[in-house]
């Protein structure tokens, strides 16, 4: 048997914190949220946008309430460059907005990039390197000293023109030391607080500064302990808003973020459905909605989730995965019977008690708190239900099929799943089909063509009904207590067959003049004991009451 190559790698460290508090902790209100979109998820796509396709992303976030929205490394790109100045040239950045532009601790990049920004209303700039041990020691070959030296002189350059710009923009200061989660818990502090020192934040003048899991090396939790460390060890705690920016290696980044905000993080980093490299950047969507869903504010609106993900795939090229939390178009479908079922309960119960608080089984939001709609939750296959075939037959065409139905109608749909082939799967129209022809349409060896009924003064009916026989048409009487009652006669009399009726309901299918109703009847054959269902549709009672009558007769017939 084949073996995984798990001997080349070991388990990275992890910290000894019998003190963290963080795992009592809990969200209570939503971060601030930065969309790194038009960098990181930018730059990760097969194709990246064009100008214009940009601009309406930037739009989009803006209209969903993103206050913060990284649009490059505009020293780095020309591409990046003219799209910084686009936005600011055509004054299409909101007086709430801050634009927020990435930059290296080289002279040259930090130049061009305040030259990108000037005029912007509100910038943050946002100065990285890197300062992890495998950094330092392969990439650039320097010691810690060197690294903090780096970023020092980065820092002070920034603050140098900063101090010297007479544009009027509002700028806000970003450090982030890359690769954070794979750097040593106490280094970080120190290169951290080494630029704070240069930048001397107030707590009523913060500046960011940013923790990122460039690459996720451990599990969540262990990300929490480094954020709760950082945070009760830098001697700028007051004076700094403390930032997550994790991806999605180990696919935990929603996870190590939510935790990382219980370890006492500000803000968050991210990207729309968690596009970036690699395996992505934490989804804020997803984080959004899970907020949302604990009661919490989000400050983002995705309330109209099918016009997010439109945008989204248009001007990215990328696709929502269909089982994509909150957002795939099956994330609210139900195959599983029992779960159709206990959806169906759930919600039925919340409207007859006019619940304020959502609670349906299996479904943890409401559908509709993201555009989305009620008709797909459930869907029939060959794994489906009882509860599934009745939510479907009553939410498309209001028809609320009894139990006796409900069972009988199982192995009829089951059967029809397993005979579609490689689909597998039932659309309600042929849900209904299949009703209408196993229970309704029934015509055959008995049709009705009409009837009369006359009552004398001890309210005993006789009937008289045209009927077809294998298509020959026949007329037969009967007398008893009621309708129905007088209708069986005849009919057992004319067939020689004793039968009765065992169950009977009916209910109008809709509101209004134009109602129809549907009759559901069970018989029972009096000489082997066994039940027959049967339904009748018509705009009278009496017509739908007995055309169930002969249907289930027809399919008793067609039994024997």
């Amino acid at each position: 048997m084949a073996q995984m190559n798990y001997q080349r790698y070991k388990p990275h460290p992890t910290l000894d914190m019998p003190d963290r508090k963080w795992p009592s902790n809990k969200i209570t209100k939503a971060p601030i949220w930065c969309s790194v979109d038009l960098r990181d998820g930018n730059q990760a796509l097969e194709v990246p946008m064009t100008l214009d396709e940009k601009v309406e992303f930037f739009e989009f976030l803006c209209s969903v309430g993103f206050k913060e929205i990284e649009i490059g490394f505009p020293a780095a790109s020309e591409t990046d460059y003219n799209f910084c100045r686009y936005l600011i040239d055509n004054d299409l950045i909101p007086d709430d907005v801050s634009i927020q532009v990435l930059t290296q601790s080289r002279e040259h990049i930090i130049d061009k990039t305040m030259e990108a920004v000037k005029g912007a209303p509100n910038v943050i700039i946002h100065l990285y390197n890197a300062t992890s041990t495998l950094h330092r020691d392969v990439v650039f070959c320097f010691s810690c000293d060197e690294c903090i030296k780096l970023a020092v002189e980065g820092a002070q350059m920034i603050i140098d023109r900063i101090n010297a710009d007479t544009s009027g923009t509002h700028f806000i200061l970003e450090y982030s030391p890359e690769a954070f989660s794979d750097t040593e818990p106490e280094f970080a502090v120190k290169i951290c607080d080494s630029v704070l020192d240069v930048w001397k934040p107030t707590p009523d003048k913060k500046v960011i500064i940013n923790l990122p899991e460039t690459v996720e090396y451990q599990t969540a939790n262990v990300y929490a302990d480094q954020i709760e460390y950082f945070c009760t060890r830098t001697r700028w705690r007051d004076s700094i808003i403390v930032s997550l920016h994790t991806h999605n290696d180990r696919g935990t980044a929603v996870a190590t973020s939510e935790f990382g905000l219980m370890a006492g993080a500000d803000r968050v980093e991210g990207t729309l459905f968690g596009n970036g490299e690699r395996t992505g950047n934490v989804d804020i969507i997803t984080l959004a909605v899970n907020m949302m869903m604990l009661g919490i504010d989000p400050g983002l609106d995705f309330s109209d989730m099918n016009r997010t993900i439109d945008i989204y795939e248009e001007l990215t090229g990328m696709k929502v995965e269909p089982r994509h939390p909150w957002a795939g178009k099956l994330v609210f479908t139900a195959f599983s019977g029992s779960h159709q079922d206990a959806i169906n309960k759930g919600r039925k119960k919340m409207e007859e008690n006019s619940e304020a608080i959502w609670a349906v089984p299996y479904l943890p939001i409401d559908p509709k708190d993201v555009g989305r709609e009620y008709e797909p939750i459930i869907r029939i296959n060959s794994q489906s239900g009882r509860g599934g075939i009745a939510y479907v037959m009553e939410t498309y065409f209001g028809i609320i099929l009894p139990k006796s139905f409900q069972r009988d109608f199982l192995p009829v749909v089951k059967a029809a799943t397993e005979a579609n082939g490689t689909e597998n799967e039932l659309t309600p129209q042929q849900i209904f089909d299949l009703f209408d022809d196993k229970y309704i349409n029934v015509l055959e060896p008995y049709g009705l063509k009409n009837f009369s009924e006359q009552q004398d003064s001890d309210q005993v009916s006789t009937v008289e009904a045209l009927i077809t026989d294998k298509g020959r048409e026949v007329v037969i009487r009967g007398q008893g207590n009621g309708l129905l009652d007088a209708f069986v006669h005849a009919f057992s009399e004319y067939t020689c067959i004793d039968f009765s009726i065992a169950n009977y309901s009916e209910h109008a299918m809709k509101s209004g003049s134009d109602s129809a109703a549907i009759t559901f009847i069970e018989i029972e054959n009096k000489a082997n004991k066994e039940t027959y269902v049967g339904a009748g549709v018509s705009s009278s009672v009496t017509k739908s009451s007995v055309r169930a009558v002969v249907c289930a007769f027809n399919r008793m017939i067609n039994v024997l």
